[in-house]
């Protein structure tokens, strides 16, 4: 018996193309649609058995947003995710988000098919290696380097790292300035484009910011952070 199903993808093109060898299959398919962020009304509006769902980036901010949206007004709907071939983390958003299985974005069309029927009947779709990596992601995301932390660090030079962490601990601007060998108004400047680059208004707040998130820690440990850098503007 043929599933009804759903095929979304950002690239419309892939979705028609899926959606074509599937209904040679057998298959049921009410729509094949593009780009992604409107899965989640389409899929709420048809009501399939099962959604494939395309996705180019599994690891990036809110690409399983319409997964949640979907489980929480369709729960009956089978959500299965068509991605590449991410590290743990970006199976274990997709599962952790109601995503009933992940499979790869270069599977043969029989994998794609075997993987929606498992769907439907409740079973999770996934290798079993890909699996037990994202079960490990989920019961020990610890382990993993805080994203927020990171993405700071990433755009904060040494030099801003070394102004907000003597701005955490309650240097004022003279302090600052005298401790890293620069002028007041450079090291003013400094501390700027710090609560800009961060999005606060205030030193309280950076300070805070960086505890919560961790990022005193990890600059704590950068290699890069050294008061003798040339200034990066």
């Amino acid at each position: 018996m043929g599933v009804r199903l759903i095929v979304v993808d950002d690239h419309r093109l892939l979705a028609e193309a899926l959606a074509s060898a599937l209904k040679l299959r057998g298959h049921r398919v009410l729509a094949a649609a593009a780009p992604g962020a409107g899965a989640a009304d389409l899929v709420v509006s048809r009501a399939p058995e099962v959604c494939l769902l395309g996705t180019a980036a599994p690891e990036e901010p809110g690409a399983f947003e319409p997964v949640v949206r979907i489980r929480r007004e369709r729960p009956q709907v089978a959500v299965v995710v068509l991605g590449p071939v991410p590290n743990p983390r970006g199976i274990a958003a997709a599962f952790a988000a109601g995503a009933s299985g992940y499979v790869r974005q270069d599977e043969r069309i029989e994998g794609v098919e075997r993987a929606m029927v498992k769907a439907r009947a409740g079973e999770a779709a996934v290798a079993p290696q890909l699996l037990q990596g994202a079960f490990a992601e989920l019961l020990n995301p610890a382990a993993q380097p805080d994203d927020e932390a990171t993405r700071l660090l990433r755009i904060l030079t040494p030099r801003e790292v070394e102004v907000l962490m003597r701005v955490a601990e309650g240097e004022d601007t003279r302090v600052i300035a005298a401790g890293m060998g620069i002028a007041p108004s450079t090291a003013r400047t400094h501390v700027q484009r710090v609560l800009m680059k961060l999005g606060v208004g205030s030193r309280l707040e950076a300070a805070a910011l960086a505890a919560r998130t961790g990022l005193l820690d990890r600059a704590a440990d950068r290699p890069d952070r050294l008061s003798g850098q040339p200034d990066q503007g």
